[in-house]
């Protein structure tokens, strides 16, 4: 298979997800649950590439940094890479959204955290815990 098509499918698999994450007001579980499917679909894809499509390179390896930059100088090892990142920050966002709501966090708040999880995972992640932290701390009157 084309790695273009490849990338586009996984790509429109996670946009599926987190359409599904916005409009989890409307039906939480049942989005939430779609959201971690489209998560689980794109792991399998990440197994299935795994397998088929990663190329191995001369001096590539986990363990330097020079040493990434090669594996990543593969068309098919960047795939991995993307298919990685869009079944994990997808799975972390599903999280986020179900957790919200046993912390009782207004959706419209987990809009722009959505985003930023999407985008650039970890500092989602990171404002998510602020955001929680000051919900859980108002919660118990520590914080005006």
């Amino acid at each position: 298979m084309d790695l273009e098509l490849i990338f586009q499918i996984c790509t429109w698999i996670a946009m599926a997800g987190w359409l599904a994450l916005l409009a989890a007001p409307l039906a939480r579980d049942n989005l939430v649950q779609g959201a971690r499917i489209a998560a689980l679909i794109l792991c399998a894809a990440y197994f299935a590439q795994y397998f088929t499509i990663t190329e191995p390179v001369d001096g590539g390896s986990f363990s330097t940094l020079a040493g990434v930059t090669l594996l990543f100088s593969k068309a098919g090892n960047v795939m991995l890479g993307w298919t990685h990142y869009l079944a994990f920050d997808l799975f972390i966002g599903a999280w986020e959204i179900e957790d919200a709501g046993k912390q009782g966090i207004k959706h419209w708040l987990l809009v722009p955290i959505l985003a930023l999880t999407f985008m650039l995972g970890p500092i989602g992640l990171l404002v998510y815990f602020i955001v929680r932290t000051l919900k859980m701390r108002s919660a118990k009157g520590e914080v005006a």
